[in-house]
This record gives structure tokens, sequence and C-alpha cells, in this order.
């Protein structure tokens, strides 16, 4: 069916939604340490978006093909993105704690390197010159936004373990597009509570308190909204723009988050941190172009004889794949439900949270 301007509208708006949501989540999360633990902080972000999903998942229980659910082959790559998981936004709050939150908007971005770096030497995935230069500019801007402000060329606490959550992410959304064919509601839920719950644990461990009843709810509601309603307007949105335009939609993020932290936290705004934003953008346009190339050469058909009222016709449909915002494998193998083919609709979940 052909999509018009005002069909477009509104995944248009989920995805730009989806953007925003989790745009809030590095200056909020900046005004909440200094009431939450890091490790705590981290736990009830992913227990929020955990607890939020699964309610939204209650109608769709039971509902959803077998094929959608997780099985026990998936097993190894789901315990490693809930371990991954664990690590990241305990690294992500930590470097949001000793760092600007404008800072570890854009060192964000970092997460495309990772990604495509270690589906590269660990998947065997191809990297383009586009990307290759995606990649060299992004780790120029990186390198300058983890330089400390003050004299000489010290590395700052913060922008490194926000670095490190990047490479965690990067790992884990190799991980994750291994059973990304799999219920949406499923692996975030699964991610929220297990993922949560293990950083609830090591809090616990390392002697943190639980915060105020007011910062918990706070906490939670900010992990639902960044990361649970974030992944589930990002899905909507990709059913009908596909995956390529809904990641250019969503690259809008790591900016949404400096102009906030600038904003609502005061932070400053130096030189060195305006030309480090416009060699991202630029790395970040690069991405965007090459996703989009990608994804229009991945454009292919299938035909099918569907049976339809005692009579059989012929259905042909033209379709993109959504596969992981930044690297797409060479391979193509995957089988389509009647459902499925009339829907016209293969979404996957988005990388990263």
């Amino acid at each position: 069916m052909k999509q018009t301007t005002k069909t477009m509208i509104r995944p248009m708006l989920y995805a730009l939604l989806a953007a925003v949501f989790y745009a809030i989540n590095t200056p909020v999360s900046k005004l909440l340490l200094t009431h939450v633990p890091p490790t705590m902080m981290a736990a009830f972000l992913y227990l929020g978006a955990g607890l939020g999903v699964g309610l939204m998942y209650l109608p769709k229980y039971g509902k959803e093909a077998p094929t959608e659910r997780i099985t026990r082959n998936d097993i190894p790559y789901t315990i490693g993105m809930i371990v991954l998981d664990i690590l990241a936004p305990i690294f992500l709050m930590l470097g949001i704690k000793y760092g600007s939150a404008s800072d570890a908007s854009l060192l964000g971005n970092f997460e495309i390197v990772a990604t495509s770096l270690i589906a590269l030497l660990f998947f065997r995935e191809k990297v383009s010159g586009r990307l290759w230069m995606s990649i060299g500019l992004i780790t120029i801007s990186s390198m300058l936004l983890s330089l400390d402000g003050g004299s000489g060329l010290q590395l700052s606490i913060g922008s490194l373990f926000v670095l490190m959550a990047t490479m965690c992410w990067g790992l884990e959304n190799n991980c994750t597009r291994a059973i990304s064919e799999k219920s949406t509601y499923e692996i975030v839920l699964l991610k929220g509570v297990f993922s949560g719950g293990g950083s609830f644990l090591i809090a616990l461990l390392r002697g943190e308190e639980v915060p105020h009843f007011m910062y918990l709810v706070s906490a939670m509601l900010l992990g639902f909204v960044a990361y649970g309603l974030s992944i589930f307007l990002y899905v909507r949105a990709q059913r009908d723009l596909g995956a390529a335009k809904t990641s250019a939609y969503y690259a809008v993020a790591p900016f949404i988050g400096a102009l906030l932290s600038f904003a609502v936290l005061k932070e400053e705004l130096t030189v060195r941190y305006l030309i480090a934003a416009l060699i991202m953008i630029a790395g970040t346009i690069l991405t965007v172009l090459d996703t989009l190339v990608r994804s229009h050469a991945h454009k292919h058909t299938h035909t099918y004889h569907v049976m339809r009222g005692g009579v059989m016709q012929t259905v042909t449909i033209e379709h993109s794949h959504a596969h992981n915002h930044y690297v797409h494998g060479e391979k193509h193998g995957h089988h389509h439900s009647i459902e499925e083919l009339e829907a016209s609709v293969t979404s996957h979940m988005h990388s990263g949270r």
C-alpha cells in the first residue's frame, strides 16, 4: 500500500518521541544522582523499564507466535545481553556522576564505533568506506570529549566510564541482534527485571543505601520513559518507516540530550565541546547515510501463493528488513508467517537499551 505524507506523520512523531524520551535520560539522571547512588540508580532505571513494559505486555501475553518467544537456543545470547546490561548502565551512571551530562550525551555515539568494530572482529560483518569515515570522526570527537577541561592532556574519569558503557552496549547490541526476531516486549522485560535486579544486588553489596521512596519512584519512571517507552515507540515507528529511516530520526537523541544538559543543568559550553560536537555531527550523518544506503540495497520481494476464499492468489510483497542501527549482516535467511506477509511488517528491536 502506498504511504502518503499524512500517514507517515504518526510514525515520524513516534521515532522523534523515542529519541526525545531516551535523550532525557542523561540530564535527568544527573539531577537524580545527587540523591541516588549510581549503581542503585542504574538498577531502578532498568527495573522501571522492565516493569512498565511488562504491564504493557500483559494484554499480548500468550497471543504471540511460538517463534517470537525466547527458546533454549537463545539462552547464551540472553545471558550475555543481561550481564552486559548490568555493567553498561552502572558505568554510564558513574560517568554522568563524575563528568558532565553534555559530554556523556555526545559520547553515547561511541556505541556506533563499538558495535561496528565488534561486528567486524567477531561476526565478520563488512564495514563500508563511509562507515569507516564515520568511525574515524566519532573516535576523534570522543577523544576531544574525553580530555579533562583543565591544563594538559589528562583524561576525564567521567568520560572514560561513559566510553566503557558504550563498549558494553556495543557488545550487547551484537548479542541482542541474535535474538532480535523475538518478542520486543519479552526482551525488554528480561532486560529490565534481570539486569535491574542484578544491579540492585551489586548496589547492596557495595553498601549503597536504598533511596527515599520519592527518588526511587522518580528513577523508575525515568527508566520506563527513557528506556521502556522509547523502545516501544521506536518499534512502532519502525513498522511504517523501516529500520533505516527510524534510526535516522533516532540519531538526534544524543544532540537533544546535550541541548537539554546545557538548558537544564547550565553546563559550560566550551570551544573544545563545540569542535567535538561538529565532528560528531559529521560522523553521525555519515552513519545515517550508510544505514539508508544499506537498507535501500536490501529491499527485495517475496512472491507467495495464498489460498483466500477457496481461490489461489499470488501475493508479491516488497519490503526492507529492520536490523541493528549501525551494521547489517550479509546473510539473510528467515521465514514469514502469512500474518506477517499480509501486514508487510518485519520489526526488530533497536540497538542498545
